[in-house]
């Protein structure tokens, strides 16, 4: 059997036990100390089984034998197996983030990782809608008040209207939103809380799906849950993409998720003169660099419209 095809569980029992200890103990450090979710965690305990597996190999027993050439050791091996760039930048990031915790719990004499360059990540413009397109997204369910149709409509305003992620609007519950206001308050990553206001579209659409359609679908197991699925429970963001891949698709529009309907938010936003810092805290992004490249959208975009309309372009 090839090694690539055994599991992360399987290596992970296979490490040697102070390695095993070792990246337990991490992962516990990931999700109670620094409160990540619990996808962030299983990505850095997968990258950092894999980097333990290959020091094992190498002749390791415990991470104080890890030394920068075996970190780099282990990149290369990855770059050989066809791994990009993005992949290899975030385990890099990973090594990096594990070496530095094994140096503070003394498993480390030293923070080797802190030695560790990575190639860098190409970022691809994300794909926008134009306003027109966003509008013929949100508008797609149409005016009949089942309570499903009241409840798309509510989730297709609310994810443009904020630009929060999907993950986000799915863990609202009904007192998160502040109608008077018109603001959601959202618990994003790591724990962060931020309030992110709405308009008048998004908020006719909550004040119609909380009257007319959630009632229809409540029951025992609806909890709090601002929106909710078809059986009453709490909507959950595999349905939630669904949902907005099928209107996009009947509505004849590019495939569009609720990512891309969060990244338009964000590009029409800096079109029309919102402030880079505003976006960013809007958006609940921890690196002003994360929104900058919505900057790179519009002008692309700008670049686009001027080759398309300019007569000397």
């Amino acid at each position: 059997m090839k090694r690539k095809s055994v599991s992360i569980r399987a290596i992970h029992e296979g490490l040697p036990e102070p390695m095993r200890e070792a990246v337990d103990h991490f992962a516990d450090h990931l999700a109670r100390v620094d409160n990540r979710s619990a996808h962030t965690v299983r990505a850095y305990v997968g990258d950092v089984v894999s980097l333990l597996d290959h020091a094992t190999l190498m002749g390791c027993v415990a991470p104080g034998d890890i030394d920068i050439a075996v970190l780099r050791s282990w990149l290369a091996k990855l770059r050989t197996l066809g791994a990009a760039r993005t992949s290899l930048a975030r385990r890099a990031a990973s090594a990096r983030t594990f070496s530095a915790w094994a140096h503070r719990a003394e498993l480390m004499t030293a923070d080797v990782g802190a030695q560790l360059a990575s190639p860098k990540a190409h970022r691809d413009l994300p794909a926008v809608l134009r306003a027109d397109q966003a509008e013929a997204l949100v508008l797609a369910p149409g005016d009949e008040a089942s309570p499903v149709l009241l409840r798309d409509r509510a989730l297709l305003e609310l994810l443009y209207a904020t630009g929060i992620r999907v993950s986000e609007l799915c863990g609202l519950d009904v007192a998160d939103v502040d109608r008077g206001r018109r603001v959601v308050r959202v618990l994003g990553k790591g724990g962060k809380e931020r309030s992110v206001p709405y308009g008048l579209p998004a908020e006719e659409a909550v004040d119609d799906w909380l009257r007319l359609g959630r009632a229809a679908l409540s029951n025992s197991s609806s909890g709090n849950a601002l929106l909710l699925g078809a059986r009453g429970g709490r909507l959950q963001p595999t349905i939630a993409r669904r949902i907005v891949s099928g209107y996009a698709r009947a509505a004849g529009l590019p495939h569009t998720s609720p990512h891309g309907l969060r990244h338009s938010a964000a590009t029409h936003l800096l079109e029309g003169g919102a402030d880079l810092r505003a976006v960013q805290e809007l958006l609940g992004h921890a690196s002003l660099s994360s929104t900058q490249i919505y900057t790179h959208v519009s002008v692309e975009r700008l670049r686009a419209a001027y080759r398309q309309a300019h007569p000397r372009a």
